[in-house]
């Protein structure tokens, strides 16, 4: 059943001429807001183009130029011949950021700790993932993150060995963890792959933890590849399943807000 347009009425919130933001940009928001606060409901159909432009005094190209932002932002859609209309929360949109890993980093109360460092020769699953062949010599190092002395992340990693990359020393230090997440570590990161897994954790993990095995935990795989986009390396965080939440919005807030996970 096709949803009936929105009658014309007077709008509360109108186009401030006086504004430095353009007039698309006001349209947006004040569409964005009228979808938040339900005054359109998912499979409204919006005025036409001719019915903004007198509602709002505007131009056709300012009308279009908005409906395609809010198109582009996945929250209206278009049907040839139809109209427009408000889409449906849609929860394979999610996302979610890793904002408090970095607040952790940044953290003055955080400390890492090197628990080992030496060379090793890649075996068949390290080989792999750092597109290297079996055998060749990988740089294995383990730390332990704490914040407030209490154990957060267990992390382990494997680099490759070349000691004539600046990445092979800094990677020892505490400030190139920081630039996992800040964007400030070597200059020989280009990109990274993160992946997040539930799991549970095994002896040697929940002792470095001081938790009991087989506790509920995250698992934080990261590879990052060079200015070649050749990995360079492979490692995985290990989180406490009770420290560590992850939280979003759906659909439009009233209010804007980001996305965040949030330590406990």
């Amino acid at each position: 059943m096709k949803s009936k347009p929105l009658q014309i009425q007077e709008p509360p919130v109108t186009i401030d001429r006086r504004s430095y933001e353009p007039a698309y940009a006001q349209l947006v928001n004040i569409l964005r807001q009228q979808i938040a606060a339900g005054t359109l409901r998912p499979g409204d159909q919006l005025p036409s183009e001719s019915q903004l432009c007198k509602l709002y005094h505007v131009s056709p190209m300012t009308v279009r130029r908005a409906i395609n932002i809010l198109v582009d932002q996945g929250i209206i859609s278009t049907a040839q011949g139809s109209g427009t209309f408000v889409k449906a929360v849609d929860l394979s949109a999610a996302t979610f950021d890793l904002q408090e890993l970095q607040t952790l980093f940044s953290d003055k109360e955080a400390s890492v700790k090197l628990l080992e460092a030496h060379v090793a020769l890649a075996d068949e699953r390290v080989a792999r993932k750092l597109a290297i062949s079996v055998g060749k010599r990988v740089i294995y190092l383990r730390r332990l993150l704490c914040r407030q002395s209490e154990p957060t992340f267990y992390h382990r990693e494997y680099l490759i060995y070349d000691p004539t990359r600046p990445l092979v020393e800094a990677e020892m230090e505490v400030t190139s963890l920081q630039g996992l997440f800040d964007g400030t570590g070597s200059s020989v990161l280009k990109h990274g792959d993160l992946t997040i897994e539930v799991t549970v954790l095994n002896e040697e993990e929940a002792h470095v933890l001081h938790v009991p095995a087989l506790t509920a935990a995250f698992n934080l795989e990261h590879v990052f590849y060079d200015l070649d986009n050749q990995p360079i390396s492979w490692g995985w965080f290990i989180c406490r399943g009770d420290r560590l939440r992850f939280t979003t919005k759906v659909g439009i807030p009233e209010a804007s807000r980001a996305s965040q996970g949030r330590m406990m």
